[in-house]
């Protein structure tokens, strides 16, 4: 029976059919008791309120190439998939749709509202895991994790609990990025600095003694109701003699101190700041070192309090503004000057944070960060590709000041605090003695022991920032704090791969928790990607509406498509690429090209399996097999020249594929893939054994020639299943005629054999390919009919070149439909009339005597520069006409001039043509 593809290749059938298959049979299930090498893979967790984006196409496209790879090479192979529970993200969108209803998550309650959370995850939160299925990544999803699951759940209490008992996590009262949308404290991570066109006003603040006043600048003038002094560099000699003395504070009628501080930069504005330490990180700072005292002036909400007298109730940007006309109006505003700076934003609230003192719960990151600097200064743990993201997590680390965990929401991990508020009347404060415990029984016991039976207590509503879970995600995904044997086998895991934004955030915060947990890295490679971005080079975000719908391009040209393109644009390990896009059309060119490669591998398999008389590769055996004595010269019997050229080239692709995987090479690997079997195995391989195919073709070439169709195009499709699992699959089993017990996805990765790489063959071939195209473009521009053949004469003046074309002339009267071929040294003097080419150093001539009419060929030639001339004769007199310059866009002028251009070139070539003639 004669296996056979279908004569069009259709991508949505196809891909669903195999994904479906893969996760029916857990073809991707690892198994720990298989032993071997293992190669583990964590997924950076998406959101859970995410829907499948472009940088995540790509994210998992090339994890997936990798693990794919890998796990055909042999290695023991886990891909773990999983979500994040993102707090702030599902509580905006929990209280948009409250507050649709007219109500508040206090109107619920913590219990109703969490309830309510658990039912949106369960209704809307596999969204983007699905839409991850769509992409054929090869995960486990049997293992599939979420953050707040209750496996993760009990390694977040675990980690927090033995942090807190090793004095790592303390509550205190610090000034933290306030977000007043969200009204939570947010890490500096999560601040995202925007350049604005601002403000800065200068006041007169009075001298007490009334000898004078200090001038002062800020760009936040609603603050200055918190000063509580304010600062000069001790060296600057203006206000030396002013240090000690006091000034009064406008509107608030405070007398505040004149302190000498090292921080002041005297350049700037007029060497004076105010100093506010509730309000400011260097103002708090400078507070401390002062003993200045710290006002609160902030709600959580954004309004003033009671602190701002009559400024109460106000929203900071209304006050100030009426703050700035009061001072106006008591004559203390000297002037307002534009001002371009920088402003913290929150990315979650997306409004200016506000520098807020706030008690909150801290890790320490002194302890965690010397460890990960330690591992990565003794043994280069993890090792970064691009290297060149080394000094920049490096320098992350040494700069990292404790981490703010707790946050203001109800959706996450509850802290596992509880407050003994019996002993501050029923009220959690800043003073509410507290214990920590994984459960309330165990805090129940320990609070009794500490303040008696009839202790009350009340646990901490904050949840813990979600970096806190992520950061534990490497080790606490495979079973940590039990000891597991995936956690056994697959940790640490051996390749992160993730996007240079996220270092800070993430990266650094797994190998500082994993350092201090296990006392190791918790991968050995990190692999930093690039941004996909848009046709126009531009970063992909919501704010410029210019992001580019995966799902989209998948559905109009097919996953395999998408995720060939994605790969193949890759130049060199961390660039960007950037994704060619007709926002009118909704179509890619890029995209289309890589869907035009499948059609292109689809129709050449047909060929070879139409050829192959319903025999397997493993039917028609390797082609060639070791047994066979060699033939003098060292060439395996049976095998012919360009069977020994094609399999040198297969082999080449294989070592420089495996060589390139190896090294995060991935886009050269691709893009070298593309060239050989679009240009090597069909556009030449095919064309070379077509004659030896057909029925009454020599048996034993014959047989060769399958032989070695059959064994390259099953190599193709394991060297390209990792880039286009599904398409490669679905070839695999109809020219394996394979069942479903097996799959191309399990099967070895191809291994170079050495011995059969002839770089001098492929240097021949080169040649006679040459040869071929100019015979063949010779044959165009002389209007030689395709059905008619030719005389050709090549000539060399090296024996080796005429050896070369010697032994491939058969394949170039065959594809270049020469009849006679003559391989000469020298030429007669008297060839008649000939068109001529050059490939190398080799001449080549094609007699046109009775060949092709060549009075009609002369009159075609001439009539087509006639027009030629005409059309240069009107361009050319439209560009030296001024009204036409002056009128027309210069769009419309530079396409006259590119079309004159391209006319002349037309000419000249049509002129050398008929020099022939």
């Amino acid at each position: 029976m004669t296996a056979n593809l279908p004569p069009q290749y259709d991508p949505q059938a196809t891909e669903a059919k195999w994904q479906k298959y893969w996760e029916d049979n857990q073809t991707f299930k690892a198994d720990p008791e298989a032993g071997g090498e293992p190669y583990c893979v964590v997924i950076p967790p998406p959101n859970v309120t995410g829907s499948l984006h472009m940088g995540h196409a790509f994210e998992e496209t090339l994890i997936d190439v990798l693990v794919r790879y890998h796990r055909m090479t042999g290695r023991n192979t886990l891909w773990l998939p999983g979500t994040d529970h993102a707090s702030i993200a599902v509580q905006t969108i929990l209280e948009k749709q409250l507050k649709a209803e007219g109500k508040t998550r206090h109107d619920l309650g913590r219990e109703k509202f969490l309830e309510r959370a658990w039912e949106w995850k369960a209704e809307s939160g596999n969204t983007i895991t699905n839409q991850l299925r769509s992409l054929g990544v090869s995960v486990d999803w049997s293992r599939e994790r979420f953050t707040m699951d209750e496996g993760l759940s009990a390694a977040v209490l675990e980690a927090f609990v033995r942090l807190y008992d090793e004095g790592l996590i303390y509550r205190g009262n610090y000034l933290v990025n306030w977000c007043p949308a969200s009204q939570s404290a947010v890490s500096d991570l999560e601040v995202d600095q925007q350049e604005v066109d601002g403000h800065l006003w200068h006041f007169r603040y009075p001298l007490t003694d009334g000898s004078g006043y200090l001038e002062v600048a800020t760009t936040r003038p609603e603050t200055m109701l918190g000063d509580t002094g304010v600062a000069v560099n001790p060296q600057d000699d203006r206000y030396k003699h002013l240090i000690g003395k006091t000034v009064t504070l406008p509107i608030v009628n405070r007398e505040i101190p004149i302190i000498a501080d090292e921080f002041v930069d005297p350049t700037f504005g007029t060497g004076c700041v105010k100093v506010t330490p509730a309000h400011d990180p260097n103002d708090f700072e400078m507070g401390k070192r002062h003993n200045l005292p710290f006002i609160n002036i902030m709600n959580k909400d954004g309004t003033l309090n009671e602190n701002a007298g009559e400024f109460q109730g106000q929203d900071r940007f209304v006050a100030r503004k009426n703050v700035v006309q009061r001072l106006e109006i008591d004559g203390a505003l000297v002037k307002i000057e534009d001002y371009k700076h920088t402003v913290p934003y929150s990315e979650r609230g997306k409004v200016p944070v506000e520098p807020l003192i706030s008690t909150q719960w801290f890790v320490k990151i002194d302890p965690l960060s010397k460890r990960a600097l330690e591992a990565l200064d003794k043994s280069n743990s993890p090792v970064f590709v691009p290297d060149r993201w080394t000094k920049v997590y490096r320098d992350w680390l040494v700069k990292l000041k404790d981490w703010c965990i707790s946050r203001q929401l109800w959706w996450g991990h509850q802290i596992p605090a509880w407050y003994a508020v019996s002993e501050t009347q029923g009220e959690i404060t800043d003073t509410t003695p507290f214990v920590v415990a994984k459960t309330e029984s165990e805090a129940r016991e320990k609070a009794t022991a500490k303040f008696g039976n009839d202790v009350q207590l009340a646990r901490d509503p904050d949840v813990l920032d979600t970096w806190f879970s992520s950061g534990l995600w490497p080790f606490s995904t495979l079973g940590w704090p039990d000891e597991t044997k995936d956690l056994e086998f697959y940790y640490p895991t051996t390749t992160l791969v993730t996007g240079f934004d996220i270092i800070f955030f993430w990266v650094a915060r797994m190998t500082m928790m994993a350092g201090h947990f296990t006392g190791k890295m918790p991968f050995d490679t990190v692999y930093i990607h690039g941004l996909v971005l848009d046709e126009n080079g531009q970063k992909m975000s919501k704010s410029k509406n210019n992001g580019i719908d995966p799902l989209l391009l998948i559905g109009k040209y097919g996953t395999d498509a998408l995720r060939y393109t994605l790969v193949k644009e890759v130049v060199g390990a961390g660039q960007n690429i950037r994704m060619e896009y007709d926002r009118k059309t909704d179509e890619s060119k890029s995209v289309e090209a890589s869907r035009n490669f499948t059609n292109k591998l689809w129709n050449a398999a047909r060929f070879v399996m139409m050829n192959l008389e319903g025999q397997t590769p493993q039917q028609l055996g390797i082609p060639h097999p070791p047994q066979l004595a060699l033939t003098e010269g060292g060439r395996e019997e049976g095998l012919e020249l360009c069977d020994r050229w094609i399999l040198s080239r297969y082999y080449q692709v294989v070592q420089q594929s495996r060589n390139c995987l190896e090294s995060y090479g991935l886009g050269e690997a691709a893009k070298g893939l593309y060239e050989f079997i679009w240009g090597d195995f069909c556009d030449w391989y095919i064309e070379l054994v077509k004659s030896r195919l057909q029925q009454d073709a020599e048996p034993n070439s014959k047989k060769v020639a399958q032989q070695t169709f059959a064994f390259v195009l099953e190599g193709i499709l394991k060297l390209l299943h990792p880039f286009m699992p599904h398409i490669t699959e679905e070839i695999w089993h109809t020219l394996t005629q394979t069942g479903e017990d097996e799959c191309l996805a399990l099967q070895a990765y191809p291994e170079a054999d050495i011995s059969l790489i002839d770089a001098d063959l492929e240097q021949q071939f080169e040649l006679l390919f040459g040869t071929i195209r100019t015979i063949r473009n010779l044959r165009a521009d002389s209007d030689i009919k395709p059905s008619v053949k030719v005389t050709a004469i090549l000539q060399s003046e090296s024996e080796k070149e005429r050896q070369i074309i010697s032994d491939g002339g058969v394949y170039i009267q065959d594809l270049a439909k020469v009849e006679n071929l003559t391989v000469t040294a020298s030429l007669d003097a008297d060839l008649g009339q000939t068109i001529a080419g050059v490939v190398g150093t080799v001449q080549v001539l094609i007699p046109l005597a009775g060949v092709v009419d060549l009075a009609a060929l002369r009159a075609k030639l001439e009539k087509k520069l006639s027009k030629v001339e005409a059309e240069i004769k009107h361009t050319a007199a439209r560009l030296t006409n001024q009204k036409f310059v002056d009128k027309a866009t210069p769009e419309v002028v530079q396409g006259a001039r590119d079309a004159l251009a391209e006319a002349q070139k037309q000419a000249e070539i049509l002129r050398d043509r008929l020099k022939v003639f």
